[in-house]
C-alpha cells in the first residue's frame, strides 16, 4: 500500500480484505429500546466488542502490522489499554516484538489482556498523552516502530471496516451512534458511509475532544477525565480524522458520566452485555435522551468495547 494512503471506501475495502482472516465479523442483533426502560423502537446493536481482545481496536492494528514493515525492535505502542491489548495481540500472531505504554487510569482488565499476549508493558504517567510521550521517547531510542492509537492512516482504514460489515448486515439504517476517544474509530466509519447515513459521535463530558474540535474548526486540547479516561480521553482528537468528522460527523453530543453507567447496568440487566464505560457511551446518548431520534428513524449503536472487570463471577 501506498505509505500515506487516502482514507476512503476504496482503500478501506481493500484494506479490510487484508485483515480479513485475521480478525471476526462481529454480529448485530435487533432488539427494541424498550427493553432498556427507555421509549419503545426498534434499534440495532453491533457488538464489536466480541472480536478479538474485547473491543474494535483489531482491526487498526492488523491494518499496521501486516502493511509495514516492522524492525528487530518491533512495535510500540501507546495505550489507554484497548488499544494496547490489540498491537499485543497482533504482534504475538504475526511473531513481532511488542512494548505498550499506558498510564496509571487504565484498568486492571486491560493490563491483563496485555501481560497475557506476552508484550512488554510499561506503565507511566497519570493519561495517556503522558504514555504517548514515553512511547516517543522510545521510538526515537530503539527505531522501534510506532502504531498510534488513533492518527495513523493504516489504523483508520483497520477501523472502517465496522462500517463494511454493518452497512452489509444492516442496509437500512438511517444513523449510527458511535463514541469516540481519539477519532480512530468513527473517522474509519464515517469515511466508509462518506454521508450516506447520519452518524452521531458521543463522548463523555468529561473528555469532549471532538466536540471541542468541532466547535472551534480545529482540533484542539480539552479535558480528559472521566468514568471512561482510559478510552475515550486523548488530549486532542487526531489530524487526520478531523476532515472527515466535518464533512461525514453530523454533531457530536455529550453525555454524563451517571449516564454512561446506567447504560452499562441496562445493558447487563436486559442482554449480559457487560461493556466497559467506553463501550457504552453510545448507548448513553439514546438512553438519557441527549441524542432524541426522529419518529420511524432507523438507529443503530455501536458497542465498541467490553474490557471491564464490573461483573464478578467469583461471588455466589
Amino acid at each position: 500500500m501506498n505509505p500515506f494512503p487516502s482514507i476512503d471506501r476504496a482503500t478501506i475495502a481493500e484494506t479490510e480484505a487484508q485483515i480479513r482472516r485475521h480478525i471476526r465479523r462481529t454480529p448485530v442483533i435487533d432488539v427494541d429500546a424498550g427493553d432498556f426502560g427507555a421509549e419503545p423502537r426498534p434499534l440495532a446493536l453491533k457488538l464489536e466488542f466480541l472480536q478479538h481482545t474485547g473491543s474494535f481496536k483489531p482491526r487498526g492494528a492488523f491494518a499496521n502490522l501486516l502493511t509495514r514493515r516492522a524492525p528487530r525492535a518491533g512495535v510500540v505502542a501507546a495505550s489507554g489499554g484497548n488499544h494496547g491489548a490489540a498491537i499485543a495481540y497482533a504482534a504475538m500472531r504475526l511473531g513481532i516484538k511488542a512494548t505498550i505504554f499506558v498510564p496509571r487510569v487504565t484498568s486492571a482488565a486491560k493490563l491483563a489482556r496485555i501481560r497475557g499476549y506476552g508484550a512488554e508493558l510499561i506503565v507511566t504517567g497519570e493519561v495517556y498523552a503522558d504514555a504517548l510521550a514515553a512511547s516517543e521517547a522510545f521510538t526515537a531510542q530503539t527505531g522501534a516502530l510506532p502504531v498510534h492509537a488513533y492518527d495513523q492512516p493504516e489504523t483508520l482504514l483497520g477501523q472502517g471496516s465496522v462500517g463494511i460489515e454493518l452497512e452489509q448486515d444492516r442496509p437500512g439504517i438511517d444513523t449510527l451512534l458511535v463514541a469516540v476517544g481519539g477519532g480512530g474509530l468513527i473517522g474509519g466509519i464515517a469515511a466508509w458511509y462518506a454521508g450516506r447515513i447520519r452518524i452521531v459521535a458521543v463522548e463523555p463530558e468529561t473528555a469532549p475532544t471532538l466536540h471541542d474540535a468541532l466547535a472551534a474548526g480545529r482540533p484542539v486540547d480539552a479535558p480528559a477525565g472521566g468514568i471512561a479516561a482510559d478510552s475515550l480521553a486523548p488530549r486532542r482528537v487526531g489530524t487526520l480524522m478531523f476532515p472527515i468528522a466535518q464533512r461525514f460527523i453530523e454533531r457530536a453530543v455529550l453525555v454524563e458520566d451517571a449516564a454512561i453507567a446506567d447504560a452499562q447496568r441496562r445493558l447487563w440487566e436486559a442482554l449480559r452485555i457487560a461493556a466497559e464505560p467506553g463501550g457504552a457511551a453510545a448507548l448513553a446518548a439514546l438512553l438519557s435522551g441527549r441524542y432524541r431520534p426522529a419518529p420511524g428513524e432507523r438507529v443503530a449503536v455501536l458497542l465498541c468495547g467490553a474490557n471491564t472487570n464490573a461483573v464478578d463471577f467469583d461471588r455466589r
